[in-house]
């Protein structure tokens, strides 16, 4: 058991500064927290702010920008090596069985070096490129998602990000080396109670002297159970010389007052380490912290900008091998005389899966490739990624269950018993499950998205709709924001998308025409700014509460970037003498089927049921329709919705495990 802290080291600390509550907070004052947390500057051009805005920026993403040939040798022969550990080494069967990565394993890639891959060599790590470390995530996913998982949990959100980006050279120097090659890290943000809204944090940090006090508990937290350093994220309260705030301090986790409580076990990801870690008294040098008081949710948001790449990348290895899998199995597997992939119930899954895998790798290698170079803001990009791929492979896991029909069903154990291949298709939907949630879910992407989307807007005409800000101040945003629209609106009404010879170099000889898709693209950006400032015009300052017209406008972008990037790449692959033709195909089909999915997003903006599904969820929430709950058993256990977070000291065995 992990005994309480009753008489610290240092000099006492007043427990009354060490009772978290939740804050009370508004929603005017949780959106100013989140507000605060924005980069707030657009310092480097956006492709996808910019489609947004109805400007087709072909240039910026056309030609393909590639990695040096440094890096790529590099990143290709690490890919090599770890390719060779995770078919020798990796049995994704027996992690799925016993629901836990085995010690050597997660050894072997630390002398591989997997731990590093994103930090620089000069700290001991492998230095390779956001492309690169996306492929290898991609790979050890295939092999076993909850390695995939641990990988990047640690880099992404985990220390070495946050460090690299706004760490004191002290604080590099201290832990990246052991980050790269012996330390697993992880990220502690959410709470029982505090989940996308971080205004309501209630894990606390008292300044005692040269140090900070840590009490409150942290909920999920990946790679928890087994770290040796977390980056904590803790609420600083204001104090003379203190500026308070949400405040981001890297913990080591075998610090006197830690406890890992219980390892939480999930629908999918059964290797995952996640935890509940309790916090007692715990004891933080000043030191440690990273950034100043107050940045913590900016540093997170910051370091997601680029984090949540990670994610779509293995979303596109789920894609690859679902496609692998349906073609060996409905070449293999014959109904009324032919091939199940003969029949066009099933081709039709195929051509999606296919499709959709070469414009998902199309989205998470350009938007990679733009990281690295650094010369565009991708925050948008990445965030497109994320949704994206999180929404499309969960989609290419259901098909592929489909496809395989009640063996998609059949556990890969059960299938083996009794003489057949063990395909874990239920296995992969129940992983990929996650995605959908992990790193913001798919409502909240869609505000964040929605957010930066219209920024050049509220930049202009945001105190026009401020019910806080005073006459002259709306006077003068009126002026403003006239002079902007003048500029601005005329240019969506026409563009190259209405000239048929536009982006020729799309259409050449003897292969399908992309040229098309791309005026698609260069109209439908034009459209959804359209749609984007009637809404505004029209709601006003209510627009914020349209979550599901929001939602559209920002899938309509998603599939804009997807075609552009997947047309992008077929050209790229041309040009290159990669499979060209063959590129080019996929990209077409995609294209056209995210057409029709555009089209009825378009359509939905004004014609859906937003208003009455409000008053069908206040008949719910009153009891209304309770007589519709009749005539079940909910099978539930007892106990509170949320757990109880008050602090203290802990009560329960201490399961953090740490592998060295």
């Amino acid at each position: 058991m992990s005994a309480p802290l009753e008489e610290p080291v240092e000099k006492p600390v007043d427990q009354a500064l060490h009772k978290p509550q939740t804050p009370k907070v508004s929603e005017r004052e949780a959106r100013q927290v989140a507000e605060a947390a924005r980069e707030q500057d657009w310092r480097k051009p956006s492709f996808a702010k910019e489609l947004f805005l109805g400007r087709f920026r072909l240039d910026l993403i056309h030609p393909h920008p590639m990695p040096s040939g440094e890096a790529t040798r590099r990143g290709e022969e690490f890919l090599s090596k770890l390719r060779d550990f995770c078919e020798t080494k990796v049995d994704g069967a027996l992690i799925e069985r016993e629901a836990r990565i085995p010690d050597e394993v997660i050894n072997g890639l630390k002398e591989l070096g997997a731990l590093g891959m994103k930090i620089d060599p000069k700290y001991g790590g492998l230095g390779l490129t956001q492309v690169y470390y996306n492929k290898a995530l991609a790979l050890a996913g295939s092999a076993s998602p909850a390695i995939g998982a641990l990988l990047s949990a640690h880099q992404s959100i985990g220390v070495p990000q946050p460090l690299k980006q706004f760490g004191t050279q002290e604080q590099k120097d201290a832990f990246l080396p052991r980050l790269a090659r012996s330390d697993i890290s992880a990220f502690l943000l959410t709470e029982p109670d505090v989940g996308s809204d971080p205004a309501r944090l209630a894990t606390t940090a008292v300044p005692d002297g040269d140090s900070y006090v840590l009490d409150g508990v942290k909920l999920w937290t990946t790679n928890g159970v087994v770290a040796d350093l977390l980056v904590v994220m803790a609420r600083v309260p204001r104090s003379e010389g203190h500026k308070g705030g949400i405040t981001a301090f890297v913990v080591e986790a075998a610090s006197e007052g830690i406890t890992v409580e219980n390892r939480n076990t999930f629908m999918g990801l059964r290797g995952l380490e996640n935890g509940v870690t309790r916090f007692h008294q715990v004891r933080v040098p000043a030191k440690n912290r990273i950034g100043p008081e107050g940045a913590g949710l900016k540093i997170a948001l910051t370091t997601l900008n680029t984090g949540r790449l990670s994610l779509p990348a293995m979303c596109v290895g789920a894609g690859k091998w679902c496609l692998k899998i349906a073609r060996e199995w409905s070449a293999a597997r014959e109904q009324w005389g032919k091939p199940v992939a003969k029949h066009e119930a099933v081709g039709a899954k195929i051509a999606f899966i296919a499709a959709t895998t070469f414009a998902l790798e199309a989205v998470v290698d350009l938007s990679s490739q733009m990281a690295d170079e650094d010369r565009n803001d991708i925050r948008i990009e990445a965030a497109l990624a994320k949704l994206y791929g999180s929404e499309m492979g969960w989609l290419m896991a259901d098909e592929l269950v489909q496809i395989r029909g009640g063996r998609g069903f059949e556990t890969a154990d059960s299938l083996a018993a009794r003489g057949e291949r063990a395909v874990p298709a239920e296995q992969m939907l129940r992983d990929m499950r996650i995605n959908r949630i992990f790193e913001g879910s798919t409502e909240i992407m869609h505000l964040l998205i929605a957010r930066e989307a219209v920024d050049a807007h509220l930049a202009v005409a945001g105190d026009i709709i401020d019910p806080d800000k005073p006459f002259a101040d709306k006077a003068k945003a009126g002026a403003n924001a006239a002079a902007f629209y003048a500029r601005w609106l005329p240019k969506l009404v026409t563009g190259p998308g209405r000239l048929p010879g536009s982006y020729g170099e799309f259409h050449p000889a003897g292969h399908p025409d992309l040229a098309t898709h791309l005026r698609y693209v260069e109209r439908g950006a034009r459209k959804l700014a359209r749609s984007t400032f009637y809404a505004m015009s029209r709601w006003q300052g209510r627009m914020e509460t349209k979550q599901g017209f929001l939602g559209r406008i920002v899938d309509i972008g998603a599939e804009l970037f997807a075609m552009s990037a997947a047309c992008v790449r077929a050209e790229h692959l041309r040009n290159a003498g990669e499979n060209g033709r063959e590129a080019y195909q996929l990209a077409d089909i995609f294209c056209r089927q995210a057409r029709i999915r555009v089209e009825e997003l378009f359509t939905r903006l004004w014609s859906n049921t937003d208003d009455l599904d409000r008053k069908v969820v206040n008949g719910v929430l009153s009891g209304t329709y309770t007589w519709l709950e009749e005539g079940i058993i909910d099978p539930s256990g007892e106990g509170p919705w949320i757990a109880d977070a008050t602090p203290g000291p802990t009560e329960r065995e201490n399961l953090h495990r740490p592998i060295h």
